[in-house]
């Protein structure tokens, strides 16, 4: 599984505003439920009703919100920057910077694990987490993701 082959680059945002994990969600979901051709609030709403079931902020500065929808044939991804940090509730209390908001198809649970699988893997990787956090335009972050992305 390709990372770039459901990351669009209207979807890679590097430079988030907002100050709280909800306003992140809206953030993320409103190039994805474009590309994706989903209702934006629909799209917020499973996003969110997965954020009560636990955090999707797995620590070390990373958020990884995702969630499934019907409607779509394949997995459709986003990217968020967050150059201060925001809380969105981390297993390890620090402020998240780097997100991955993932949307797959409501009958794709497969897909859905080996891509957050395959995320959490590639950010284990300081320098690739820290190149990442330098980047400032989604052309950067493609080419920070292709390298890693080619080893699959």
């Amino acid at each position: 599984m390709k990372i770039l082959e459901a990351l669009h680059k209207d979807a890679i945002l590097t430079h988030l505003t907002s100050q709280d994990k909800n306003g992140i969600i809206h953030e993320l979901a409103a190039p994805v439920a474009r590309i994706a051709g989903v209702e934006f609030q629909e799209l917020v709403r499973v996003l969110t009703e997965r954020e009560r079931l636990g955090s999707t902020g797995i620590g070390m500065g990373i958020a990884i919100p995702h969630g499934k929808i019907n409607g779509i044939d394949s997995l459709v991804m986003g990217f968020g920057l967050h150059r201060k940090g925001v809380d969105f509730d981390t297993l390890d209390r620090r402020p998240a910077h780097l997100f991955f908001l993932l949307l797959t198809p409501e009958s794709c649970t497969g897909l859905h694990l080996k891509a957050l699988a395959r995320i959490a893997r590639m950010l284990k990787d300081e320098m690739f987490k820290n190149k990442l956090l330098q980047a400032k335009t989604p052309e950067e972050v493609i080419a920070i993701i292709q390298p890693e992305d080619e080893e699959f």
